[in-house]
């Protein structure tokens, strides 16, 4: 057991070790190449050949969605996406993750969003800046939950920013959902314990507005994805 955890210690140290490095150059080549940014964001999935992780995908990406949906484990989520999504997303985050060194340049280089959720004008901010990138072509995508969860069975409750730019903009959504990202990397631990997590792609629709439920119907839907996969994924079949 003890070896097993050393083991996981030190992949997770590489880890962090080969982030850094991939990020300075991926980085550095955003700024310089800035209208071939999104190519060059793709070249995140040499952190998951380096590091001899995988995370795989059930269903499909939908050209035609205009916002993805999803739970937020940890860095993972975020790589994944920017490694193998075919389209250019524009990341919804709260602003405090624009001062984190390095992290901070890996949103402000692509010109993601940020939002401040201490200033009340956040909002307007939020709306204004999403229909710019919406009539660039990009494709949003924003965590609801609002900030990581510990990556256990149950999800953390959706906060309505989401669910206002959503029906503002009459959005079509494809929620996506994440499955042992966190154990795949645990930056808070400096771990890696799995090899292999999943993203399942629902199908995208436009929600049913005159329907006041349907944001909490669309949060139970990922739920209950996740928890049926967590399942699967962990041997809890209870």
């Amino acid at each position: 057991m003890k070896n097993i955890i050393k083991i996981n210690k030190i992949r997770g140290l590489w880890a962090v070790v080969s982030t850094s490095i991939i990020l300075l150059i991926i980085i550095a080549l955003m700024y310089i190449f800035r209208p071939i940014n999104r190519t060059i964001r793709k070249f995140s999935k040499i952190f998951f050949w380096i590091n001899g992780i995988r995370v795989e995908r059930i269903g499909e990406f939908d050209k035609n969605a205009q916002i993805l949906v999803l739970n937020h484990q940890g860095i993972i989520d975020i790589c994944y996406f920017e490694a193998y999504y075919p389209w250019d997303i524009c990341w919804i985050a709260k602003k405090e993750l624009g001062d984190i060194f390095l992290y901070g340049h890996l949103l402000k280089a692509p010109r993601m969003i940020f939002v401040d959720r201490e200033n009340k004008k956040s909002l307007i901010h939020l709306l204004k800046e999403s229909k710019k990138k919406l009539d660039e072509g990009r494709i949003l995508a924003i965590f609801p939950e609002g900030t990581r969860s510990k990556g256990g069975r149950d999800l953390l409750p959706f906060k309505d920013g989401a669910k206002m730019l959503i029906e503002k903009y009459k959005l079509k959504v494809q929620p996506m959902v994440v499955i042992n990202t966190r154990k795949l990397f645990d930056t808070t631990k400096v771990e890696i314990n799995a090899s292999k997590a999943r993203v399942v792609c629902l199908d995208s629709y436009m929600p049913d507005f005159s329907n006041p439920n349907w944001y909490k119907e669309l949060r139970d839907n990922i739920e209950q994805t996740y928890q049926k996969h967590y399942d699967i994924m962990n041997g809890d079949n209870n």
